[in-house]
């Protein structure tokens, strides 16, 4: 089938990428002329595991990228939404770059004579596809949904940093679509996929994309306030976790404590539907706390610094770790973002490193002190904090001994306490 997909970001590029890989003639639409290039030159506009080599593949023969909608929309079956959905700030989405899109497909939409079908694939809360896409192609297009297009909601569970990996080994895939027609083009583009497909209607699709990841995030925020509860008793969380997840209705996955989860999608989805509740009527005091005991969680690294070092201010202290998780280059929600705002105002001498996020933190904190290695941020340091669950980070006693010495505050239990090598001052956020 031939598809186009609006914007390439993290989930439009490696949607495009992935289907072409199926066998798929791929459109990529994009307003930004740089991304255009770097996609048609076969080079992927973010950092993503295995992206760059199925561009590289695929690019120029049944991949291209253009920023013109009419083209786009011509000469493909369907339109993939896969544009950002940012926090206002008040936690509510912001659907501006939603609605924009829906109307330049419904413009284009209005000169083609085909029938059409219109995906979003964005996280949106529900209803969006039906109140805000559908109607607004319609007005732009002056067609009929269900007659002249189709319309139909496509969540991604893409897993950063293994978003390739997850798009071609789903282990579900919705589809909500406004009929049947609309279901069935947007399920055979999955054909080439060992995955069953769950069909419904638009707005339950949506919802099950913001059940899913506040879920887990409700399994994370829990598993931090036991592991906070588990320190002041001098209980190993680790081991309980360990115990509680071997019961099938639990699971262990998702259960480690440490400084709370970051990311694009975990605390946008959840405010995202915190901010649809209250908009109905309904106040989730459940998901509201989910949200703050995360806020708390990473500063609690730094008040167990300062237990161990009294006042912070002009002592150098390492952060290890900036991206919001391990393989990926992302700083969105970066857990290491609000210990260092803290740190700065103690009037600490800050000394950051990692093996892939430093640039984009820069533009966050570009005062502070980025180093090329571990080492090089722990040479001067008494203090050190790690942030993310980067490999090197475990064998940096063992193997290097750079943190002789140190104050050690880990927020991901990268080092076991039991296996210290060197003399570490060591403690862990909730062990």
């Amino acid at each position: 089938m031939k598809v186009s997909i609006i914007g390439s970001g993290y989930v439009g590029s490696v949607s495009a990428a992935c289907f072409a890989e199926l066998g798929h003639e791929v459109i990529c639409i994009d307003i930004d002329e740089e991304k255009v290039k770097l996609i048609n030159s076969g080079r992927a506009p973010i950092w993503e595991e295995g992206l760059d080599g199925l561009l590289e593949k695929h690019s120029q023969k049944t991949l291209i990228a253009t920023s013109d909608y009419d083209y786009a929309v011509q000469n493909s079956d369907a339109s993939f939404i896969c544009v950002g959905t940012p926090s206002g700030e008040d936690g509510s989405i912001d659907l501006s770059i939603v609605k924009a899109a829906s109307e330049s497909l419904g413009r284009a939409i209005a000169k083609k004579e085909h029938y059409h079908v219109v995906v979003v694939k964005s996280t949106v809360v529900p209803e969006t596809t039906e109140k805000v896409v559908l109607s607004t192609v319609e007005e732009y297009s002056g067609k009929k949904a269900g007659r002249d297009f189709g319309v139909a909601m496509n969540p991604e569970f893409l897993r950063e940093g293994k978003a390739v990996y997850d798009f071609m080994h789903p282990d579900k895939i919705v589809v909500g679509a406004i009929d049947e027609r609309s279901g069935f083009v947007v399920s055979e583009l999955y054909r080439g996929v060992d995955c069953p497909v769950t069909h419904t209607d638009p707005r339950t699709a949506e919802m099950i994309k913001y059940v899913n990841n506040s879920f887990l995030a409700t399994k994370i925020s829990f598993a931090n306030e036991i592991g906070n509860i588990c320190k002041q008793l001098g209980i190993d969380t680790y081991e309980v976790m360990d115990a509680v997840g071997t019961d099938f209705r639990v699971e262990r996955s998702f259960l480690n404590c440490g400084a709370g989860f970051g990311g694009s999608c975990f605390p946008k989805d959840v405010k995202a539907l915190i901010g649809k509740a209250n908009g109905i009527g309904y106040r989730p005091h459940l998901l509201e706390s989910v949200v703050g005991v995360n806020d708390r969680q990473p500063l609690k690294m730094v008040e167990l610094l300062q237990d161990r070092l009294g006042e912070l201010g002009n002592r150098r202290i390492a952060v290890l770790g900036l991206a919001f998780k391990n393989d990926t280059d992302d700083i969105r929600e970066s857990r290491s973002i609000p210990v260092i705002a803290e740190l700065l105002r103690q009037g600490a001498d800050i000394a950051a490193y990692d093996p892939m996020a430093a640039e984009n933190m820069k533009k966050v904190f570009p005062d502070i002190t980025y180093c090329k290695t571990s080492s090089e941020a722990l040479e001067e340091a008494e203090g050190c904090l790690i942030m993310t669950e980067w490999d090197e980070f475990g064998k940096l006693d063992k193997e290097f001994g750079a943190m002789a010495g140190k104050t050690v505050i880990d927020g991901r239990k990268m080092i076991d306490p039991k296996k210290l090598s060197t003399d570490i001052d060591y403690e862990g956020i909730c062990w």
